[in-house]
């Protein structure tokens, strides 16, 4: 199945009518493209939710594949990655093959850290090309707006690429036009000084009429993945205004961890990751873990369909972790309760699963039945520390359900 076809077959459900149909429609073509070079869920976070332990059998979506990669450190015995979106399964296998085959820690750390080197071309085409599944070297050979094949990426900034990264670099644009700088936030020295700037250089913009206007219009959030329904669920814990919730979710990013512990900042600020200092990279691409990572990297799988149609082909039983990023805000009833009539039925004893969601709420108490939801438990307040915790800071909640 295309990726067209399942991501409109994720957003176009039984919720899709009236005007809310055309919304959903457009969205689905529009995440049909690359959407994450790299992912926006902490997996630190993740990691300490789960509990993570050698041998663990864990389902995550792929999204940029940073995440599945850094759950390699933990020494798993295997990752899913299920994606709707084959450039995003593009994506990982890109970064597996990288990891796997260039010749050290310092290449990997120049093709995918930095990522904006004219020697990765080299590096693509010496270490990595011949490696790629069929679908990934077809996705990185196909040229691209300017005429270069897509592994031209890899030497102008490969995380400015894609629908998010084209939407951050808006974003500064558009700040400073209305009076802003976000790139004034990589002058912090500590987290006084973060304040202190955000301030300064980044809370006005968010009060301006011009952005009160933009933050009220769905299509505006369609690079960040967010669709209709999601956006629906962001106006629920925003009475005062969408601004004001957006602007409170960056002073999370900018002012809660400090800068150079922060890999989502550098991307968001600086719009690159510093290579130069190790705890402001992502954890996949830290050097402490290089060795696990690399070692395991075989241990990672991807898969093309939807979390419901990979989990009715395993075995009862079959998993201790999963992580749904945000997906189930797209899930109707219908939808949400088939996903996890699969889970509970897959799910090891004391199986986890982590997910955010757009608003502060879990959607699984008001939708899935209640013989579902009673072999589940959840910790609200738990989760509030979790979500305090997830550096990425763009979600409005972190949920964690334990399997009885």
């Amino acid at each position: 199945m295309t990726s067209k076809a399942l991501i409109d077959s994720a957003v176009i459900n039984s919720t899709t009518a009236g005007s809310k149909g055309l919304a959903d429609r457009l969205f689905a073509h529009w995440f049909s493209r690359l959407v994450y070079a790299q992912i926006w869920e902490d997996p630190q976070s993740d990691i300490d939710a789960l509990q993570l332990e050698p041998g663990s059998r864990i389902l995550t979506i792929s999204s940029g594949g940073c995440n599945a990669l850094a759950y390699l450190s933990t020494r798993p015995s295997v990752v899913h990655a299920v994606d709707l979106n084959a450039a995003h399964l593009a994506m990982l296998n890109i970064k597996q093959q990288a990891i796997r085959h260039l010749p050290d820690y310092a290449s990997v750390l120049s093709f995918l850290g930095d990522a904006g080197q004219e020697d990765n071309l080299k590096r693509y085409q010496r270490h990595i090309r011949e490696h790629l599944d069929s679908n990934a070297r077809a996705f990185w050979e196909k040229r691209s707006l300017n005429g270069k094949p897509r592994y031209h990426y890899f030497t102008r900034q490969t995380y400015q690429q894609g629908l998010l990264g084209e939407f951050i670099g808006l974003s500064h644009w558009l700040a400073r036009r209305l009076g802003g700088d976000l790139s004034k936030m990589m002058e912090a020295r500590d987290l006084q000084d973060q304040a202190r700037l955000f301030e300064q250089y980044v809370a006005p913009v968010f009060d301006t009429a011009f952005f009160r206007w933009i933050a009220r219009q769905p299509v505006a959030l369609y690079s960040l993945g967010i669709p209709p329904s999601q956006f629906e669920e962001l106006r629920k814990d925003a009475p005062d205004g969408l601004h004001l919730l957006f602007r409170e979710r960056m002073r999370h990013l900018a002012c809660d961890f400090p800068l150079q512990e922060n890999c989502f900042a550098h991307q968001a600020f600086a719009r690159r990751y510093d290579t130069r200092c190790q705890t402001a990279l992502p954890l996949y691409l830290q050097e402490q873990h290089f060795s696990a990572i690399r070692s395991h990297i075989d241990r990672v799988h991807a898969h093309h369909t939807t979390l419901t149609a990979f989990l009715q082909h395993q075995p009862n039983n079959s998993l201790d972790a999963y992580l749904f990023l945000d997906a189930q805000d797209w899930m109707d009833q219908g939808q949400l309760t088939g996903l996890w009539r699969e889970v509970t039925r897959t799910a090891a004893h004391g199986a986890r699963v982590v997910f955010r969601t757009g608003g502060s709420q879990s959607p699984l108490e008001d939708k899935l039945p209640s013989g579902i939801l009673q072999q589940w438990e959840t910790d609200p307040e738990h989760n509030r520390r979790l979500y305090a915790t997830d550096r990425s800071a763009i979600y409005g909640g972190m949920h964690l359900y334990r399997k009885r």
